[in-house]
């Protein structure tokens, strides 16, 4: 299967650390590989980042930018800034000069109708005069796609001027923890997003209205420590099959401890990987329909064509998953 560029980076996105754009020394953690599974990477210019200190983050975002630029570091994660408004993203990248030359593009937060047409030609400018692929990601997080009654309209609006500029988006973002606090909600360790109704009746409208043609990534998830074994990581595991299951593909990050547990739900089994083979290169012949490679389910090419391309690029991207080693490691788990 042939995947075009953009196709490739949006499923690399994967899990996008989260860092403070003042935060320093990563490029030496890069370069000393401080964040294994690390795929890519959001320095936020926005609600980290208090306004009276934003001028001295951006100036050492440039630095940042610039002694990663400089150092020599395998497998350069995917990078972003998270920028405030359309005119604070024309500024940004101004202000970056020659060190933005190694983003891959940046965040747009709480894209909703209000902003949606000045970002779109934002970003459309950056693309002319930039002579080459600067990708977005808006992030769906405010108050009108949270509401009933403005839902469904804002939704519309936003799917429209995206799909304007549907070369340069990478992924749509959710913001779970920013619907939850229109609420006062907030789950629990042992609890998912899922399970908090008002939540899951927005996230599911998203799905519908954006992940036909868009890779659309997963709420955050609060919990992190080090122990992969102790709540926040059985939490996490859970909450990302739901995320899968209904449709959601990577998650953010905040702490780098969640960066293996989410790269590993990222992998495919086996299983999947090989009926996905299969449908993409089935051959024009009377049947549509064949038992699975192991003989335990129905592969139909017409209902299962966009299912196995996104396993393809999964499985490109995160590689196939080792269910032996996966059993191994639970069983330890339990003998504890």
């Amino acid at each position: 299967m042939k995947l075009d560029d953009k196709e490739r980076l949006a499923y690399r996105v994967g899990a996008l650390l989260y860092t403070p754009a003042f935060q320093a020394g990563i490029a030496e953690k890069m370069k000393n590989r401080s964040f294994p599974y690390l795929t890519s990477m959001a320095f936020c210019l926005e609600d980290s980042i208090c306004d009276e200190a934003l001028g001295k983050a951006e100036a050492e975002l440039r630095k940042t930018l610039f002694a990663i630029s400089e150092s020599i570091i395998e497998q350069l994660p995917l990078l972003f800034v998270r920028i405030r408004t359309p005119e604070h993203l024309t500024h940004v990248h101004q202000f970056l000069g020659e060190a933005a030359k190694i983003l891959t593009g940046y965040i747009l937060p709480k894209f909703d109708p209000s902003n949606a047409y000045a970002y779109a030609e934002t970003v459309e400018k950056l693309n002319r005069d930039a002579g080459r692929p600067i990708y977005v990601m808006p992030i769906l997080e405010s108050r009108p796609l949270a509401d009933i009654e403005t839902r469904t309209a804002a939704l519309r609006s936003i799917r429209e001027v995206l799909d304007s500029i549907h070369k340069y988006v990478l992924n749509v973002r959710v913001g779970g923890n920013d619907f939850s606090n229109l609420y006062g909600l907030r789950r629990g360790v042992h609890q998912n997003i899922y399970q908090i109704g008002v939540i899951r009746d927005i996230l599911m409208d998203i799905i519908n209205v954006f992940a036909a043609d868009y890779v659309v990534s997963g709420p955050v998830w609060e919990y992190f420590g080090d122990d992969p074994s102790a709540p926040w990581a059985d939490g996490l595991r859970a909450e990302l099959a739901l995320d899968r299951l209904n449709g959601f593909t990577g998650k953010t990050a905040i702490h780098p401890c969640q960066l293996p547990v989410i790269y590993e739900s990222m992998q495919v089994s086996q299983a999947d990987y090989d009926d996905a083979m299969n449908i993409l290169g089935w051959k024009p012949v009377i049947s549509g329909v064949a038992k699975s490679a192991d003989g335990s389910r129905m592969n139909e090419v017409k209902c299962h064509r966009k299912w196995a391309r996104r396993i393809a690029a999964l499985a490109e991207a995160y590689g196939i998953r080792d269910e032996q080693m996966k059993t191994e490691n639970a069983g330890s788990t339990q003998r504890k």
